[in-house]
């Protein structure tokens, strides 16, 4: 068997260990990723090579712009898993899917859903991996802003941090626009310490 995922680098965000059990119960709690595992204020969940970059993106810039914002990241590798047991052998059942989302805290789930229609309208643009996911709105700027937006506890300075992350999108924009490649802050990224 051969896997292709993608013609850039990716990161290694799992030991091989881990990364079978994860891969094997389909979608799991990243708890080294949030900052916490109990009663998150918002859940940050991505499925995808891209999507999992820019929602860890995100994660670690709510970690260091609102730390006190109680963050869970769930990462998912087998969207059925999301089903019912009924509706997919692959479901997980109610009692997990709650265990991983919660019932009643709000979760930004970065996924790319359709990938044909959208490369179809930009095929032979100049975009870039992360205008990619500007131009879709699922960047780590754009999960951050509807975490804070949806918390269920008031994030001090959240309009700040919200316009702070808008200033950044702008001045993505104006660079890959001028230089035709990502700000080096966004391609040389990686997972802090």
């Amino acid at each position: 068997m051969e896997v292709l995922i993608d013609k850039q680098p990716q990161l290694q965000w799992l030991d091989l260990a881990t990364a079978r059990e994860h891969c094997l119960r389909g979608a799991s709690v990243w708890a080294w990723a949030g900052t916490t595992s109990d009663e998150p204020d918002v859940v940050l969940a991505c499925a995808g090579d891209t999507a999992t970059l820019e929602t860890l993106a995100a994660a670690a810039w709510l970690q260091a712009r609102a730390p006190d914002l109680r963050v869970r990241v769930v990462n998912v590798v087998d969207l059925m898993t999301l089903a019912s047991p009924l509706m997919h052998p692959h479901g997980m059942s109610d009692d997990a899917f709650v265990e991983l989302f919660t019932r009643d805290v709000d979760v930004c789930f970065s996924f790319h859903g359709y990938a044909s229609a959208v490369h179809s309208l930009i095929h032979a643009r100049p975009t870039t991996p992360f205008d990619m996911v500007v131009l879709n709105e699922t960047s780590r700027f754009h999960i951050a802003i509807d975490a804070l937006r949806r918390s269920r506890r008031p994030v001090a300075d959240t309009a700040e941090l919200t316009d702070e992350c808008r200033r950044i999108l702008a001045h993505h924009t104006e660079y890959v626009r001028r230089e035709l490649e990502d700000l080096p802050e966004i391609r040389d990224w990686s997972w802090p310490g």
